[in-house]
């Protein structure tokens, strides 16, 4: 085992960190008898590579997964971030095409990771060569007490063909041997005193990642926009407006390669993000800018729907299926494959349009022209201020949900319920885009309340639309002959299904709503725009 890893310090441009090795062989000799050791057990050539999905969902949880391959052999490792083993199983190879967790064959690695992963693909972060070369440590009666591990390692991003290639610095171990551990202890003091030689603060994942210029954690679908309270309220909302746009086309290249449905679902929630700060916020932009973009942003998200919506249908198939009682999985495979055939031609269309030049010309002078407001110099007319801003539309924006939702009772129409949860998601962007100007604690009671109050209304909504679907989906299948009578009777059980499910969201939204527009809940929301403590 590895009782301790060193690195040789960074070398000037003409003196090489292997022309260091020698120094430590040196050293140890004095100490020691080293033999090099060809052919041992771990040394030789190594290929690694790093995986994790686009969000970092797993290195979020405190994990790392690693894929190891040895000539013919293969392994995935899984473990803390202090490098800790959790979890390994063999794997011949790693799939050329980015797969899902669910998609690994039966192991302890895959139990572990199914779940924080879904439904994202494993995609490869940073990959390594590595060439390990060993020398065995004697002591005076020629007995093997310890062992030196070098490594040579050059990394790349996730395309070695096309990214950029760096060396990390010369990483050595000192590997105990049963039996000696003193011996082992002995050689990593000597190894620490050579000069040039340092203990190995970081694993060689992130040591990877800092070489390539990334760092872990590197992508996020929140809002997290830099704005202060004093500042414009129009260059507030620019940088609000930029950050979205950073995510919109940050994921376009993973919706394009089909990756996995995230990278759509992210977009277009940054999508609809930019359409209500156009609609709410948009005020304190120029008027023919905010009009016009509207429109496109519209137009993008109309463009991403029906794809989408058969995201929705195919990864929620499984829970369906499940609640079945009358009918058997088997009865819906007609209808996972025509829907399937639908999102093939609905993948197309929208493919075909994100290339186009409708939608880069919408980012490239959208970027322009938020940058022309971020960037404005010279004196301005009196404006107001992000914090007044944030505010105004956020007091008009609850008050209007109490108002609308108070007005709700067991006899209003199904669409009452969905023009509430409209407005609710407006004011949770609003909340999301001005939270550093918020205190934490009060805006975490708020978003706490509000997202009960967006759950029930979700499912209230979800259940109904799913349903008209079901129906609109049974039509269709009828029409191209595709639909089995054990299907259409599945079909009709799901449905069944869905409108209890949705008759339990609304017999709970009365009891939801009090407590987000009730005076406990207003008080709250008074304490958070009036930025007292809580």
């Amino acid at each position: 085992m590895s009782l301790r890893e060193f690195v040789l310090e960074a070398p000037a441009a003409d003196d090489p960190a292997q022309d260091l090795l020698p120094t430590v062989l040196a050293a140890l000799s004095r100490a020691f008898t080293v033999a090099r050791e060809p052919g041992a057990p771990g040394s030789g050539g190594r290929r690694h590579t790093w995986l994790d999905t686009f969000d970092w969902r797993l290195y979020r949880a405190g994990l790392m997964l690693e894929f190891e391959q040895a000539r013919r052999d293969g392994r995935l490792l899984l473990s803390k971030a202090d490098g800790t083993p959790q979890a390994e199983q063999p794997v011949t190879r790693w799939p050329r095409r980015p797969s899902l967790a669910d998609d690994l064959p039966p192991g302890q690695v895959r139990d572990r990771i199914a779940v924080l992963a879904s439904p994202r693909a494993l995609l490869p972060i940073v990959r390594a060569v590595s060439a390990v070369s060993v020398t065995r440590l004697l002591n005076a009666d020629g007995k093997t007490v310890a062992r030196l591990v070098a490594d040579h390692i050059t990394v790349a991003g996730p395309n070695p063909a096309a990214d950029t290639t760096a060396e990390l610095p010369l990483r050595l171990a000192i590997a105990e041997v049963r039996g000696y551990p003193g011996q082992a202890r002995k050689a990593a003091t000597v190894l620490a005193d050579v000069p040039g030689v340092s203990h190995a603060s970081q694993g060689i994942f992130i040591a990877a990642l800092s070489a390539l210029g990334r760092h872990p954690a590197d992508y996020s679908s929140g809002v997290d926009a830099d704005i202060a309270a004093t500042m414009p309220a129009a260059v507030a909302v620019a940088r609000l407006l930029l950050r979205q746009l950073d995510v919109i086309e940050t994921n376009v290249d993973g919706v394009l390669r089909d990756l996995d449905s995230e990278f759509l679902h992210d977009l277009r929630v940054a999508v609809r993000r930019t359409r209500s700060a156009i609609k709410l916020l948009g005020a304190v932009l120029p008027a023919d800018l905010a009009a016009h973009y509207a429109a496109e942003f519209k137009w993008l998200g109309d463009l991403t729907t029906p794809t989408r919506d058969l995201d929705v249908h195919l990864l929620g198939f499984g829970p369906l299926t499940g609640q079945l009682v009358a009918a058997s999985p088997a009865d819906l495979e007609p209808l996972r494959a025509f829907l399937a055939r639908r999102r093939t031609r609905e993948f197309r269309r929208l493919a075909a349009a994100l290339r186009g030049p409708r939608f880069r010309a919408i980012t490239d002078d959208w970027r322009k022209a938020l940058l022309e407001i971020r960037d404005a110099t010279g004196p301005r007319r009196r404006r107001p201020t992000a914090a007044q801003l944030a505010v105004s539309t956020t007091g008009r924006a609850f008050r209007k949900i109490a108002a609308q939702g108070g007005a709700i009772t067991p006899a209003s129409p199904a669409q009452s319920l969905h023009d509430l949860r409209k407005r609710a998601k407006e004011l949770r962007y609003l909340l999301e885009f001005f939270a550093p100007l918020h205190d934490p604690v009060a805006y975490r009671k708020v978003v706490s309340d509000l997202k009960q109050l967006q759950d029930c209304l979700g499912e209230f909504q979800d259940s109904e639309v799913q349903r008209e679907e079901i129906h609109a989906l049974a039509d269709a299948m009828l029409a191209e002959r595709a639909a089995p009578a054990a299907t259409l009777l599945a079909m009709g059980e799901i449905a069944a299904n869905l409108a209890v499910s949705q008759a339990e969201a609304r017999a709970d939204f009365a009891r939801r709503f009090a407590r987000f527009a009730g005076p406990a809940g207003r008080e709250r929301v008074s304490v958070l725009l009036e930025g007292r403590r809580p």
